[in-house]
């Protein structure tokens, strides 16, 4: 269903969150056909309640960790390149915003922004991130959703002279080939002819590597992931006991991506409100994919869903990309 948010913004000045979040019984349905299935899967957007965005925080950083780091050095390095390429009076839209704040290397440089769409699942997260912008940016015409950001927008509107979606930290590569391709159509369909999309991609490399950055020594990343049968408990009324459950995250080299995964000890019985989940010794609750690519291959996807690649720009090590797409 397309989210209709064509009503111009009154007043540039208030941060009031817009919430498209979907309800409860959305979460509560995609979460019991996931566990029903064969294998069991939970999509990854879920993890993202307010305590779930604050783990994910504290991985960004962590040692093992690169990719942020990584990425906002190449912002940091390239950011004229790129501020140049987007243009001025610019609407900058960020899906999955988290805390911002690689966005405000962007709102530092941007030339006279026309405003600022932070796009977050997590109403909280996205409200305590808004408020810290508003008061770094008080002149910054900010309109907050709170949102699937999988699911089409349409967005306000706000005479920008060009509209750019900002899709940092690989996110994308959460997403199989076809979800990705419908996702890039969807944001085509936002930023419409000439539009831009400044995406950030996580790039193919050395096992050892990618496996250290989801396996942290601290546990944060078990953490998080087990963070998810914490809501499921608190929210749907889920037996979970998260002490039968054991955190694993590994590279499968030919689908290109890392695989993470809850794994059951034992045979146990589950409740999720209502309804039961059996599981096996060892049978596992597939959480996320994280696909890394090649920038052949995000050439390629790119063009399917309608863009092409501008710009690349990447770190010394080639361990990620930051590319500059223009819709057809």
């Amino acid at each position: 269903m397309i989210c209709e948010l064509r009503e111009t913004i009154a007043d540039p000045t208030a941060h009031p969150v817009l919430d498209l979040v979907p309800p409860e019984d959305s979460f509560r349905e995609e979460v019991v056909r996931g566990l029903q299935a064969v294998p069991k899967q939970i999509p990854s957007k879920f993890f993202y309640d307010e305590r779930g965005s604050q783990l994910f925080d504290e991985i960004t950083q962590l040692e093992e960790y690169y990719l942020t780091r990584t990425e906002i050095g190449i912002l940091h390095q390239h950011i004229g390149a790129m501020v140049a390429r987007i243009g001025s009076h610019v609407l900058l839209v960020e899906y999955g915003s988290g805390s911002s704040l690689k966005t405000r290397i962007m709102l530092d440089h941007l030339m006279e922004p026309a405003g600022y769409v932070p796009i977050d699942i997590s109403k909280e997260h996205l409200m305590q991130s808004v408020a810290a912008l508003a008061k770094a940016y008080p002149e910054l015409a900010i309109q907050p959703i709170a949102a699937d950001y999988s699911s089409p927008l349409t967005l306000p509107a706000w005479g920008a002279d060009n509209v750019v979606v900002f899709f940092p930290g690989s996110t994308l590569g959460n997403f199989t080939a076809g979800e990705a391709e419908a996702f890039l159509n969807q944001v085509a369909h936002v930023v419409g002819p000439g539009g831009g999309l400044l995406l950030g991609v996580d790039l193919k490399k050395d096992r050892a590597v990618l496996e250290a950055a989801y396996n942290d020594r601290k546990g944060i990343t078990a953490a998080f992931n087990k963070n998810l049968l914490v809501r499921i408990n608190k929210e749907l009324g889920g037996t979970f006991d998260l002490d039968q459950f054991t955190h694993e995250a590994f590279y499968n080299e030919t689908e290109g991506r890392i695989e993470m995964h809850l794994r059951s000890s034992h045979n146990q019985v589950v409740q999720v409100g209502s309804d039961t989940v059996s599981f096996l010794e060892g049978e596992t609750i597939c959480t996320e994919y994280s696909h890394k690519y090649s920038l052949d291959d995000i050439e390629r996807l790119t063009a399917k869903a309608g863009f092409s690649v501008e710009e690349v720009w990447m770190d010394e090590h080639q361990w990620f990309a930051v590319l500059y797409l223009v819709a057809h």
